[in-house]
């Protein structure tokens, strides 16, 4: 399933990893692990921010997908089922 993943990293704790050298590895591990589509970096409500669209294909992955981010960089991580345009017409289709 298309999956967003929004993961807003503490501030004191992305600063240490920064500090250590730690956070380029995690996004990198982060990017092989997933794959993601689409992958952008920014800040959003005042802390260092990653949006990914990758495919999620069991709930028991999220585990892997999130801890590193909780222990490394004391993330706020959310993730949600997204749909692209192809797939809302196909949603929207349906509904006849």
């Amino acid at each position: 399933m298309r999956t967003l993943l929004r993961a807003r990293m503490d501030t004191r704790a992305g600063n240490e990893s920064l500090r250590k050298g730690s956070m380029p590895k995690v996004i990198e591990g982060l990017m092989e692990q997933l794959r993601p589509e689409a992958a952008y970096f920014t800040s959003l409500d005042g802390g260092r921010t990653c949006l990914m669209v990758f495919d999620m294909e069991d709930a028991s992955q999220m585990p892997a997908i999130c801890e590193q981010l909780f222990l490394e960089m004391e993330a706020e991580i959310e993730l949600h089922p997204v749909m692209n345009a192809d797939d809302l017409k196909k949603g929207l289709a349906a509904l006849k």
